[in-house]
């Protein structure tokens, strides 16, 4: 079958239907079931599963001969009068009682009556159908799974094709979990007869471009006016309707039929049947990373359009040299396209503090790009897109943890992924550390970061440094969470150090917790440090005590509040700085550590900039800490400044706190052709009486100030809620332009060096993350997460 187009008319989808291709996808989509055969006299006997006896079968192939196969076949596989039993997807997941329960009631709406039999009876028959429904992993199989494992990765070369928990090539579908996903039948038959069956996002077809260029490989995506192909090379290729001149659909599959002997054949099914996902833990084995992969050398210099790590390049700087899109064309920006993630998915439990943080939820995502492709997170789940126009290429999805997790985490947010060769990386709710392979989507390894029972959540945007991936977790305004940053091997999952925040007995900084250390909780490490490749150090900021109000013994809380530099390859500590000593006013540190090389006070330095919530701007000299310049972004009166010895000179407060909360968690950036540092500057109070406490209505100002005095430049005020969960962050760019969320659900866009909008378009969304920019096919983009969206803009 082959499709033409001419220009950009969408390509019909009748004759897009692909032809049986490739071995039936080993995936979500594949119903699942123990295997079925049928004896000569027609008695039904299938695989055990749960309690069933081979009597009980017996028994219950008689009972559905008498009282269902009138309708739903002898066979189990359906009729005119009632849909097939056997292979139903509907029924996957559904419980013995959940069937027995159908069986007993009936469907009144869809014409099958109630069936009241005998409780025995009931039983075994509800077995039998969900029997016909469960997965080979539920099978009784015979064979050497051992021996089939030799085979798959030997003789039968399968994982030339196939990668089953991180080990194999990721050309064909990932085979990690076949077990629960498909049916023992299913299997045998995928492997005997490959192209009795389509395999969802893999099917074959060869493109013919305008160009005269030919791409061959599997359709891994596709809609009315594109397709994604993803070539033998795992390279994916995005390519228009205009720019395509016919596509083939091929009818035969790669995969040849397994010419395996009958043992062979046996041995490897039963391989197969018990490949049920992959489990927390350290890989066994290393996956040697294939040609491709995003390099080391790659992040630590990105190519002209990437954004490889959370804030585009490892210093931490949300500033990006492309200069496309500038002051004298900024104005024409226009809406590409637009992802939603479907959030409708996701159960969420029903309490209060679901309640009350549904009512401003938003992505706090920031995509990265890499190659053409974008990678962004959701509650619980992940996708790669095509950067040019928002189409899915791959989802991957897990369950909410049910119980146990705290704050932020529990509400399913997350702030992105880290790239390393042919793996992406993500944090969940619960604080594991996953690495999906970036051309499938599914997991390669799967670790647990906190050690023991504990609380912590996790909703960070994790880090790569050379060849480990760094993470830290969240919770620390919560009991039961004590926070650490550990680093592990990108490769396997193996931990290799882990920095705890709050020190043990003996350590350095203990004495500082009155005496208490075994109380001590907090110290959260939820945000996305920054790396300086020439002093080879890592810098990460670290939560408040917990709990962040009076009440504590005295002394400092080391090391919370604080900014650690760190050995990226130990986790020594190389020098610290603590922004708030005993904080009781939740200031935690967590916010951007901007990484940047000027002339100051007369000479060049190595600076780290940092506004902290306790209203305080910060200028370090960031290879030993020293504070150059400390001043006053907003209003403060809760200290007179910072001495000499670092730490702030405390002033009584007489009831009344400001700020409550200087700025948060969101993207700054710094310009090095204006030498302004931005930020989103929150002006508020806390106002405690003898009738109440109160947080004074605050208002918000984007604010530009000059790095060498601290004063504020410039400013914008935004008029919108200030409160609740709405911390969007800025993107400055060499083209003169700053972009920004604002708390009305603007995207706006401002001159760098004078603050004048010249630019902004309506989302009505809930503004919470923080913009990025990047190139596509020559082309610059903008890209912001609002609300449930990712919305993507670019010049006419």
């Amino acid at each position: 079958m082959v499709n033409k187009l001419n220009g950009s008319r969408p390509i019909p989808r009748d004759r897009f239907r692909l032809a049986g291709t490739w071995v039936q996808r080993l995936h979500g989509l594949a119903t699942a079931a123990a295997f079925v055969a049928f004896l000569p006299g027609g008695v039904l006997v299938f695989g055990q599963s749960l309690s069933i006896s081979s009597p009980q079968s017996a028994r219950a192939a008689k009972i559905f001969a008498v009282r269902c196969a009138s309708c739903h076949g002898t066979d189990a596989h359906g009729t005119d009068h009632a849909p097939r039993l056997a292979g139903l997807r509907e029924l996957r997941g559904r419980s013995v009682a959940w069937i027995r329960g159908v069986i007993y009631n009936g469907v009144p709406s869809g014409g099958m009556p109630a069936f009241h039999l005998p409780a025995d009876e009931l039983n075994v028959l509800a077995a039998m159908v969900y029997s016909l429904n469960s997965p080979a992993a539920e099978a009784a199989v015979p064979g050497d799974r051992a021996a089939g494992e030799k085979y798959f990765f030997g003789q039968g070369n399968c994982s030339s094709c196939h990668m089953v928990e991180g080990r194999g090539r990721a050309v064909g579908p990932d085979l990690s979990n076949v077990g629960f996903e498909m049916r023992v039948d299913e299997i045998r038959q995928s492997l005997l007869h490959p192209n009795a069956h389509t395999t969802p996002d893999y099917g074959l077809v060869t493109v013919r471009l305008r160009d005269g260029k030919m791409i061959r490989g599997f359709a891994r995506s596709r809609s009315n006016f594109e397709i994604v192909v993803q070539d033998t090379k795992q390279k994916f290729h995005m390519l228009r309707g205009a720019d395509i001149l016919e596509i083939q659909q091929e009818k035969q599959s790669p995969m040849p039929p397994a010419t395996a002997s009958p043992k062979e054949l046996e041995n490897l099914i039963a391989y197969l049947s018990g490949l049920t996902g992959v489990k927390p833990g350290v890989s066994e084995s290393i996956n040697q990373e294939q040609p491709g992969g995003i390099s080391w050398l790659r992040i630590l210099h990105p190519q002209m359009g990437d954004w490889l790590s959370y804030n585009g390049r490892l210093n931490g700087n949300r500033y990006s040299k492309l200069t496309q899109i500038k002051t004298t064309n900024v104005n024409t920006l226009r809406l590409k396209w637009i992802f939603s993630v479907p959030l409708w998915e996701q159960f969420l439990p029903d309490t209060a503090y679901f309640r009350q943080n549904m009512k401003y939820f938003g992505l706090e995502t920031t995509p990265l790009v890499a190659d053409g492709v974008m990678y962004v997170t959701g509650p619980h789940e992940a996708f790669a897109l095509d950067a040019g126009t928002g189409q899915k290429i791959w989802q991957y999805r897990r369950q909410r943890t049910a119980s146990g997790v705290s704050g932020d985490a529990s509400l399913g947010t997350n702030r992105g992924m880290a790239i390393l060769g042919n793996k992406v990386f993500m944090t969940t709710d619960n604080a594991h550390l996953i690495a999906l392979n970036r051309t499938t989507g599914k997991p390669v390894w799967e670790v647990v970061m906190p050690q023991g029972a504990t609380h912590d959540g996790s909703t960070i945007a994790p880090f790569v440094v050379k060849d480990l991936v760094i993470a830290g977790v969240s919770g620390g305004d919560w009991a039961g969470v004590r926070g650490f940053i550990a680093a592990y091997k990108a490769a396997n999952g193996e931990l290799v150090w882990r920095r705890r925040i709050i020190p043990r007995k003996g350590d350095p900084g203990s004495e500082t917790w009155g005496g208490n250390l075994e109380k001590a909780e907090g110290g959260a490490t939820w945000l996305t440090g920054s790396y300086d490749p020439e002093t080879d150090t890592l810098y990460w900021s670290t939560g408040n005590p917990y709990p962040d109000s009076k009440g504590r013994a005295p002394g400092d809380d080391l090391f919370t509040d604080s900014i650690l530099a760190l050995n990226p390859n130990t986790g020594k500590v190389k020098w610290f700085y603590q922004v708030t000593p005993h904080d009781v006013h939740d200031w935690d540190a967590n916010a951007p550590l901007i990484l940047v090389d000027a002339n100051y006070q007369g000479r060049q330095r190595k600076l780290l900039l940092f506004t902290n919530k306790n209203g305080f701007f910060y200028v370090f000299d960031r290879t030993n800490g020293h504070v150059l310049l400390a001043t006053p972004f907003v209003r403060l009166n809760w200290a007179s400044g910072i001495g000499a010895d670092g730490r702030p000179k405390l002033l009584p407060t007489n009831g009344s706190v400001c700020p409550k909360m200087g700025t948060n968690w969101s993207a700054k950036a710094f310009d090095p052709v204006t030498r302004f540092y931005y930020v989103m500057a929150r002006e508020s109070c806390f106002v405690k009486s003898a009738v109440s406490n109160r947080v004074q209505p605050a208002r918000k100002y984007l604010r530009a100030l000059n790095i060498d005095t601290g004063k504020v430049v410039w400013q914008v005020p935004q008029f919108g809620p200030a409160g609740g969960k709405r911390d969007a962050g800025v993107l400055a760019t060499a083209g003169g332009v700053l972009f920004y969320g604002d708390p009305t659900g603007d995207i706006v866009a401002v001159n760098a060096r004078s603050g004048k909008t010249i630019w902004h378009f309506a989302t009505n969304g809930q503004n919470k993350a923080s913009p990025m920019t990047y190139m596509d096919h020559g082309k610059q983009f903008l890209a912001v997460a609002v609300g449930p969206n990712i919305l993507c803009f670019g010049l006419p």
